[in-house]
């Protein structure tokens, strides 16, 4: 089945990484890191097939050398937490041959990223089961964030526009200085950016289908903008993926296992309903006389046939207890003709879409909650260095510390301007309300999740009384028939 999966992220040492372990592992070599003063080894690892390093004209030749030019990329890179590259995991099609995958992600490299003067180094990667477990080709990409100049020197990621007032005069701040804003000196890391990157991707996969005369597409946008009722699962990565494929359940693994489980449950429903309304359409077309029969008598009709031809009596006792039971669940929910049955089904249809409703309104406001809380733990982490940065009061230390701490601040600078959205009257942040909002939805999730199931087992039900009665109506018109041919 053809599978859609762009998903960028920041290789950063603020989370611990280091850029030349993280292109060892995507190319599958043995790589000595400077910065660090260690050998990163993988030449072991299987299901690397591919590796290339793709350079804009500007760029020092010297950087096709895989060591070379990430090496160059940590000296660059001063601060403790600096960001160092974005990291693609991109999906190739199983329908597709190795050739084909090859060729496609290298365009779509060379057209997207390496045109817009972005350093590029690739990695084809077909796992099989000893590899992570995982089922689908797919290929990564490690772009320095940092731009090449012109020049072939590395550029700056942002400058400083300064705030100026109606009079385009410079803004000061409480310390004297002019007041600014950090603007990234490329469009790379923008959301818009990253939008056109997937559809980019889709158009190019969907043309080759096109191309080899397949069916099967692909699309870049989300369950809820193409439209499609389904509950979204969240990314995994290779690391929950391969602690799974060990047999290690994780939290991840688990809440996605629960929602396809959902998603079963939920088609199922729609399918049931979808049928028996079909059926109770065509039943009701066939036996639109004057006084239709009812259920029960269609049920009647139905094992009165079935004890015609049972040889034993334990045969008929079974079939008058299903059928005792039929009627007692017909009568328990008041149904009585086929009319009363298709208003049942669709009411449980309309009780199982709002359930789902429900569910993909507090999913989306996890995911808000999931965010805000994500900005309250880099707020904290980044805060202390503000603190340090504002009690400073000579100017060249201050700038060297500015220098040294660039990315923190423009973190904590970042995460407050969004915070402060949120604050109470009193200037708090609500994060004590906000954890426990997460876990009460988490909660009222799964507990909605559980509602599925009586509204399926209702539906099963129905289905049997469906089958029987559709028997009946067999049964009923193979006897008009016969006495017609009598007749004749």
């Amino acid at each position: 089945m053809a599978l859609f999966h762009l998903h960028v992220t920041q290789v950063k040492r603020s989370a611990g990484q280091s850029v030349v372990t993280s292109a060892a592992y995507r190319a599958g070599e043995k790589l000595y890191s400077e910065y660090y003063g260690e050998v990163s080894d993988y030449t072991h690892k299987g299901g690397v097939v591919c590796t290339d390093i793709l350079l804009p004209p500007q760029a020092p030749a010297e950087y096709q050398d895989r060591a070379t030019l990430w090496n160059a990329v940590e000296k660059a890179e001063r601060g403790k937490k600096a960001q160092l590259a974005y990291s693609f995991d991109i999906a190739l099609q199983n329908e597709l041959s190795l050739d084909e995958n090859i060729a496609l992600a290298r365009r779509f490299v060379s057209k997207q990223l390496v045109s817009r003067g972005m350093i590029a180094d690739f990695a084809i990667h077909q796992p099989d089961k000893e590899d992570g477990g995982i089922p689908n080709p797919h290929f990564h990409i490690l772009c320095p964030i940092r731009p090449i100049e012109e020049s072939g020197k590395w550029g700056y990621k942002q400058r400083r526009v300064y705030r100026l007032d109606e009079d385009g005069n410079r803004i000061m701040g409480e310390d004297g200085k002019p007041l600014f804003d950090a603007v990234p000196t490329t469009d790379w890391g923008q959301p818009e950016t990253l939008e056109h990157w997937r559809e980019a991707w889709a158009a190019m996969v969907n043309a080759k289908f096109e191309e080899k005369g397949l069916t099967c597409r692909v699309d870049h946008r989300s369950y809820e903008r193409q439209g499609v009722d389904t509950l979204p699962t969240i990314h995994e990565g290779v690391a929950v993926r391969q602690m799974e494929a060990r047999g290690i359940t994780t939290d991840k693994g688990d809440f996605n296992r629960w929602i396809r489980k959902a998603n079963e449950i939920l088609r199922s429903i729609r399918k049931k309903v979808a049928d028996l309304t079909d059926w109770i359409k065509a039943a009701k077309e066939e036996l639109s006389k004057p006084q239709a029969p009812t259920l029960a008598a269609l049920l009647t009709s139905y094992y009165e046939g079935r004890n015609a031809g049972a040889w034993s009596r334990d045969a008929k006792i079974g079939n008058l207890k299903d059928f005792a039971a039929a009627v007692s669940y017909l009568d328990e929910k008041g149904i009585v003709t086929l009319d009363d049955l298709e208003a049942h089904i669709t009411a449980q249809g309309e009780r199982a879409e709002a359930v789902n409703t429900s569910m993909k309104a507090k999913r989306t406001r996890l995911d808000e909650l999931k965010e805000l809380l994500r900005l309250v733990d880099l707020y904290r982490d980044t805060k202390p260095v503000y603190e340090e940065w504002k009690s400073i009061k000579w100017k060249g230390k201050r700038e060297q510390f500015e220098r040294e701490h660039e990315n923190e601040l423009r973190t904590f600078h970042m995460t407050r301007r969004k915070l402060d959205k949120h604050r109470s009257p009193a200037g708090k942040i609500p994060v004590q309300a906000w954890e426990q909002e997460q876990t009460r939805l988490q909660q009222e999730y799964k507990a909605e999740y559980e509602q599925y199931k009586p509204i399926k087992d209702d539906l099963w039900k129905l289905q049997q009384v469906k089958r029987n009665a559709d028997a009946a109506i067999r049964q009923q018109e193979q006897t008009r028939q016969k006495r017609r041919e009598a007749e004749r």
